[in-house]
């Protein structure tokens, strides 16, 4: 995808979402009903559009919205197969086990030619344990039930390939899925465009006297027919001629999608292609890290490295594949998912296979020379960190001629050591990783800061939580991160600038310091209200990586300024985290950079703060206020000078005692 261009007729209108946001926002403008029963990490799609629906929402064409919750996912894709049936505009959300359950009814979509579109928060599914985190082996396992699949790396994607999806699906009469990574895109708040309604009404058609509507009783027809020996197999090769112009529409969504708005999309997408010796296949949202990992390797081991993100997995694109790689040395193709009785997993299969037409010189193919060697990896399975790091020992096992097979992350016999962990984020990017407790509203307080940041500042921000550890009461890990430009990789930050803690045992159970930059800043709620007995509470060992790398200390008892503001009980848990924002707000140094008035800080912050809460009282919005305007003006910063005094007193009188 190509940046966001302002000249073009529709370029987008500016704000923070996240994967799951920028779905609602497309389907309750364009769609007119949603069949679903939302299993995690596709819930935020279904309550949002929910939302809408109760809200008495319209679409474009001033159609009230509709959404249907049946018993299971099984009953909610053939809720969708009536709706489309009728000639009605339908979608879908569903992850993991819920889109397996409903693989009968996916074909007989299908079949039917029916263009509705999913809309898929990929999961892995349950074999050997349970897992609600991201895996593509949900979408695998469907992948050959004759529908269009698109996937995204980011919730701008997302959003545009909800678009996109649309009208090719409705050009080719067949069934689209628009595919991102569960958590690490539906969960992800960025800054993205939202297309203009204007857009979306130009782009996609007024669904009445568009859809056919095969349940007229004015024009009856069969559906469902059984079909014996001497029919059934006509009719399904038949359908190939449908099939074949998939491509067609497809490249035609794409076209008119870039006129309309400037962004590019394709079947593939190839970065740095040109000259590449090597090159990184995937799909998803680690194929963003990717392109920052081809960056670091050019400049630093000078290897001539690319990397090729597949937009389309169905239709499968071969022809693009080869014209991209057919240059390349050697190739290493990354899934997120694992299938050992496969000769190959689904990508790497489809790859060699396109490379073997190219080879025998099969119409079509553009000549190849010889056919790259071809590497196949595992990474992310059930949201597995991927690092840039990783990505380096890929390439530098195809330098190596090493293993034909491998894993990512993990220590195995077939895992790729990541012997390199380097800083790839924007120049000038201020990051947050906070460590913090389920519950205490740390983690929407993270959401707030991101729409704060775009909405104040116009820059891009990246927002997410560690999900599966924020259950109340246990710890949780929060991250964020800011700057001017695009923010590629998605993993778990290792380099930040401010490290907020919440609960003071994350200096006993883990190493809040880990990658906090030199002079960067550290806050820490606690009851205590003078420097030294702040600093008495924090271990020896954490004394001395502040005292090394000068951070500076903040500290103040968010607990009690929550419990002061908070008009009802069930509030004062949850603004402990609220509290933080007016801290962030003193640290962050883009903020006090920005010669911005206490008055229009906080006019801005009002206005976002009514964005989360406004639905549930002005009280809630007032109170979530005086808590960061207390965090803001009541945070104090311990004094580094006192403090190295008095460990420099401290160890003197240390060796006295043991000399």
């Amino acid at each position: 995808m190509s940046q966001n261009r302002p000249e073009s007729p529709y370029p987008g209108l500016p704000t923070t979402t996240d994967g799951s946001g920028a779905i609602v926002w497309v389907e309750t403008h364009i769609g007119e009903g949603a069949c679903a029963y939302p299993i995690t990490p596709a819930t935020g799609m279904g309550n949002g559009y929910q939302l809408a629906v109760a809200n008495g929402q319209q679409n474009l064409w001033e159609k009230t919205l509709f959404f249907l919750e049946p018993e299971s996912e099984h009953s909610s894709a053939s809720a969708c197969e009536g709706f489309a049936l009728a000639g009605g505009r339908v979608t879908n959300f569903t992850s993991g086990q819920g889109l397996v359950l409903m693989t009968e009814v996916l074909y007989t979509i299908a079949g039917k030619r029916l263009p509705v579109v999913f809309h898929i928060g990929a999961r892995a599914l349950t074999s050997h344990s349970l897992n609600v985190h991201a895996g593509h082996d949900d979408v695998m396992s469907v992948a050959d039930t004759g529908w269009g699949m698109l996937f995204a790396r980011n919730a701008q994607e997302a959003h545009d390939l909800a678009l996109i999806a649309r009208r090719a699906a409705e050009a080719a009469h067949t069934p689209f899925m628009n595919v991102q990574d569960g958590f690490l895109t539906t969960h992800t708040i960025e800054r993205l465009y939202l297309a203009e309604p204007e857009m979306m009404g130009d782009y996609i058609d007024d669904p009445r006297g568009k859809l056919l509507n095969l349940f007229d009783p004015n024009r009856p027809m069969q559906t469902g027919v059984v079909q014996n020996q001497d029919s059934y197999m006509k009719g399904k090769i038949a359908q190939r001629y449908i099939y074949d112009e998939v491509p067609t529409h497809l490249r035609e969504a794409f076209a008119r999608f870039h006129e309309l708005t400037g962004r590019t999309y394709g079947f593939v997408d190839g970065y740095r292609l040109e000259d590449a010796a090597y090159a990184i296949v995937g799909m998803g949202s680690v194929m963003d890290t990717a392109i920052a990992a081809v960056d670091w390797m050019r400049k630093e081991k000078g290897w001539k490295v690319g990397a090729l993100n597949l937009t389309a997995f169905r239709p499968f694109p071969a022809l693009e594949i080869v014209e991209n790689l057919r240059n390349c040395k050697a190739v290493s193709v990354i899934e997120r998912m694992d299938n050992p009785l496969a000769k190959d997993n689904p990508l790497t299969t489809e790859l060699k296979a396109s490379f073997a037409d190219a080879a025998a010189g099969a119409t079509a193919y553009p000549v190849i020379q010889a056919v790259p060697r071809i590497y196949s990896g595992v990474y992310g399975l059930g949201s597995r960190d991927t690092r840039v790091g990783d990505l380096i020992a890929v390439v530098e096992n195809m330098v190596n001629d090493g293993k034909r097979f491998f894993s990512l992350g993990i220590d195995h016999p077939t895992a790729l050591e990541r012997q390199h962990n380097p800083d790839v984020r924007p120049k000038g990017a201020f990051s947050m990783r906070g460590h913090s407790i389920g519950g205490y509203g740390s983690v929407t307080t993270n959401k707030v800061i991101a729409s704060l940041v775009e909405n104040i500042f116009g820059l891009y921000v990246q927002a997410y939580p560690k999900y599966g550890s924020e259950k109340k009461g246990l710890p949780t890990t929060y991250y964020l991160t800011v700057a001017d430009q695009p923010i590629l990789e998605h993993s778990e930050l290792e380099h930040v600038d401010f490290v907020p803690v919440n609960d003071v045992n994350a200096f006993h159970s883990s190493d809040p310091l880990a990658g906090l930059a030199d002079g960067g800043s550290v806050f820490i709620q606690s009851r205590f209200e003078s420097d030294a007995e702040i600093w008495d509470q924090i271990p020896p060992q954490a004394r001395q990586g502040i005292l090394e790398k000068d951070v500076r200390v903040f500290y103040l008892d968010t607990v009690k300024i929550a419990r002061e503001v908070a008009s009802s009980p069930d509030l004062q848990l949850r603004m402990q985290g609220v509290v933080l924002l007016g801290i962030f707000l003193k640290v962050a140094p883009f903020v006090g950079n920005n010669a911005l008035t206490d008055e229009a800080l906080f006019g801005a912050v009002e206005k976002t703060l009514r964005k989360y809460f406004g639905r549930r009282g002005e009280q809630v919005v007032q109170d979530n206020m005086k808590a960061v305007q207390h965090g803001y003006s009541e945070v104090r910063e311990m004094d580094r000078t006192a403090l190295k005094a008095d460990t420099k007193m401290r160890n003197a009188a240390r060796q006295t005692l043991t000399g």
